[in-house]
């Protein structure tokens, strides 16, 4: 998939959309195997999209890609019909991102551990030994790939005899890694030392911004404080988000100025200009919300209770210094007047207290390389009920439901684009997002390594990078 939205074949030659957008039939390729040496087929196309909808898989992410999925119809070896309840305009970007890849069938019905950590797909790579939690994984070239695709630089097995990927977590081990030449190339350079990695001999760093979801906070619009908009725009008005990140990320993320990171087709940048820093306009809202009263502490109250957002945060699970970020949200919303308490619960606490709705704000990033992760993030059917869902704004918007089915019932880009804008547009008017920052995907690496690409979720890829000596 291009930056632009459009789809190139790979493991498929062509494929056709049925006039009533329920009905998608592909040619496949037939020299394709599995690294294990499984042959890539209709039967193999049919057994993973049949899996990632199964109650059994427990998928989370994949599965509400193809929520409409009714089935696939093997017509023969090349040829496959995959079929949907309701139009779904998304499902090609989505099978061209890693969430809908392609696996080994005969892997598919092991247990989930195995299966996540012993992936046996049909690309360029293999691994034998798999992903060691903590630790890393490793890759050896598949000498027998010949089914690159049209997009690449390159035809044949990749440059690359192997791939070691380590797992170093801190940011200063891992910068030094790199500039020590114990590493090649490091995923997620320190912002703070990207300018200088930049300005040594001998290192480089690629930039990808990432499309889909911004890191966002979201507030809980059914239930809490944040159920009066006045307090939402407030919240969203009084703090300079801008400048946080600004200074936290020495200008390496963007500031978020919308629901959607730039990167991702049918962005609206009319939008923008409503995510601007007032704090007189957000102190004038709080007082028409009645919050007019103020403790010993600088808070505002009213009828003698606090203003208080409980925002329950994983920090095991903080990355790109989101601890920091929000401890400097929490003391910007001091000065509005607003108690945030961040508690950390384990994550099992957490995941029930967002089912059962117990929250007044949430935070999370969602890269996805199509528009429609949209409606992953604000449709009323992913909203928690019970269980978690990704729609933790909880809006639940008839108008917002309709612009995402119409979106997936054109495969116009254009005519999507406008459905998409005007989501966008409504989510932005209930204030139903906070925007924070756009993730760069920043990779560092000696100029001896050439070649590493990008696939559409800003993740890196391999197969046409090279090592000079």
């Amino acid at each position: 998939m291009s930056a632009d939205g459009t789809i190139h074949p790979w493991l498929a030659t062509e494929w056709s959309v049925s006039p009533d957008q329920l009905t998608y039939s592909f040619t496949l390729r037939s020299d394709v195997t599995f690294s294990n040496g499984e042959k890539f087929d209709g039967a193999a196309v049919k057994a993973n999209l049949d899996h990632v909808v199964d109650p059994a898989t427990k998928s989370q992410l994949a599965a509400g890609t193809i929520a409409t999925y009714a089935g696939t119809t093997v017509v023969d070896a090349t040829h496959v019909q995959v079929k949907f309840k309701a139009p779904n305009s998304a499902f090609l970007p989505s099978l061209a991102s890693a969430y809908l890849g392609i696996e080994a069938p005969s892997t598919l019905t092991k247990p989930p551990a195995d299966l996540c950590t012993h992936i046996v797909g049909s690309g360029p790579f293999t691994s034998s030994g798999g992903y060691v939690k903590g630790k890393g994984i490793d890759y050896a070239r598949n000498d027998a790939y010949k089914w690159g695709p049209g997009t690449a630089k390159h035809t044949g097995a990749a440059y690359l005899s192997t791939v070691s990927i380590k797992v170093v977590p801190e940011d200063a081990s891992r910068f030094g890694a790199l500039t020590s030449g114990q590493l090649d190339a490091i995923a997620s350079v320190p912002p703070v030392n990207v300018e200088q990695l930049k300005s040594t001999p001998g290192f480089q760093v690629q930039t990808a911004q990432a499309p889909g979801g911004n890191y966002n906070y979201y507030p809980n619009t059914a239930k809490g404080v944040f159920t009066d908009i006045r307090v939402r725009r407030a919240f969203l008005k009084g703090i300079d988000w801008q400048t946080i990140v600004e200074k936290l990320y020495f200008g390496q993320f963007p500031a978020a100025k919308g629901p959607l990171s730039p990167a991702t087709v049918g962005y609206d940048k009319a939008i923008e200009s409503a995510y601007s820093y007032d704090a007189d306009a957000a102190n004038k809202l709080l007082d028409e919300a009645g919050w007019t009263g103020r403790d010993s502490a600088g808070y505002r109250t009213r009828n003698g209770a606090r203003l208080t957002v409980n925002h329950p945060f994983l920090k095991a699970y903080a990355r790109e210094q989101r601890d920091t970020l929000s401890d400097q949200i929490q003391a910007a919303a001091k000065q509005i007047g607003i108690d945030v308490k961040t508690p950390n619960p384990d994550v099992n606490a957490y995941l029930k207290d967002v089912g059962q709705g117990n929250y007044d704000l949430a935070d999370f990033s969602w890269q996805r390389s199509s528009p429609d992760a949209l409606r992953t993030l604000f449709g009323s059917e992913n909203r928690p009920q019970g269980a978690f869902g990704t729609n933790l704004s909880q809006l639940n918007d008839p108008a917002v439901d309709k612009a995402f089915s119409d979106a997936l019932a054109t495969t116009d880009l254009t005519e999507q684009a406008e459905f998409y804008g005007d989501a966008q547009q409504r989510v932005t008017d209930a204030v139903a997002v906070f925007p924070v920052y756009v993730f760069n995907y920043l990779l560092g690496s000696s100029t001896k390594v050439q070649g590493i690409q990008f696939e559409p979720q800003a993740f890196p890829t391999f197969y046409d990078a090279w090592k000079r000596a």
